[in-house]
Formats: structure tokens, C-alpha cells, sequence
């Protein structure tokens, strides 16, 4: 599986972004889905999950302005990113795991895409 992460760019705090992670090579229902995020001079973060049922799970930091969805006929996943705050600054890493992983582990993810920076400015 490759993946193609975009949608990055600088918005003022208060703002939105959707981010995109086109995927190719298998088909988007045969696996679940995440985001990650690394500011910084940080560690890399957890941020959203999606399963293959359609359940979804989301860090603290970003649950409720956040949201992760496909469109398996695109074979595409997104996030959208609502509210935005100076501290979700970081790049932002799409990935995918084997049905009925554990959300949220990054061992757990075995494709992962490039990073697409995401700069909120105060």
C-alpha cells in the first residue's frame, strides 16, 4: 500500500483544513485507517482512528473538532480539522493497520505516507 497524504497549509487559529490521504494499491475496506501528528521537537502523537466498521476513536486533544471519514470508492481517507488552535501545529502522518487492530498504537500501523504540514498561527 502507498500512501499520499495532502492538504496541509497555514490557517489562523479558528480556522479548518482537510487534510487527504489517497491510497493505492488495495482497496481502502480491507484495512483501517489513522492519523498521527508530529510538532516540533516532539514525540509522534496519536490523533484519530477509523475501523473498517465505521467506528472511530480520536485523541483527547482534538475530539470533538476533529473527524476522520473514507470514501472507499476513491480509496481515500480524510481529517477534518475544525477550530483549529496553535498547539495542532505539526506534520501530520496518514497510516493503515490490519483489521482489528488497536487503535492507536503506532506499532500497530504497517503503511504509513508522508507528512503534510499543518501551521496554525496565533
Amino acid at each position: 500500500v502507498q500512501l499520499q497524504a495532502s492538504g496541509g497549509g497555514l490557517v489562523q487559529a479558528g480556522g479548518s483544513l482537510r487534510l487527504s490521504c489517497a491510497a493505492s494499491g488495495r482497496a481502502f475496506s480491507t484495512y483501517e485507517m489513522g492519523w498521527f501528528r508530529q510538532a516540533p521537537g516532539k514525540e509522534r502523537e496519536f490523533v484519530a482512528h477509523g475501523t473498517w466498521t465505521g467506528s472511530t476513536y480520536y485523541a483527547d486533544s482534538v475530539k470533538g473538532r476533529f473527524t476522520i471519514s473514507r470514501d472507499g470508492a476513491k480509496n481515500t481517507m480524510f481529517l477534518q480539522m475544525n477550530s483549529l488552535k496553535p498547539e495542532d501545529t505539526a506534520v501530520y502522518h496518514c497510516a493503515t493497520s490490519p483489521r482489528g487492530s488497536r487503535p492507536g498504537y503506532s506499532d500497530n500501523y504497517n503503511y504509513w505516507g508522508q507528512g503534510t504540514l499543518v501551521t496554525v498561527s496565533s
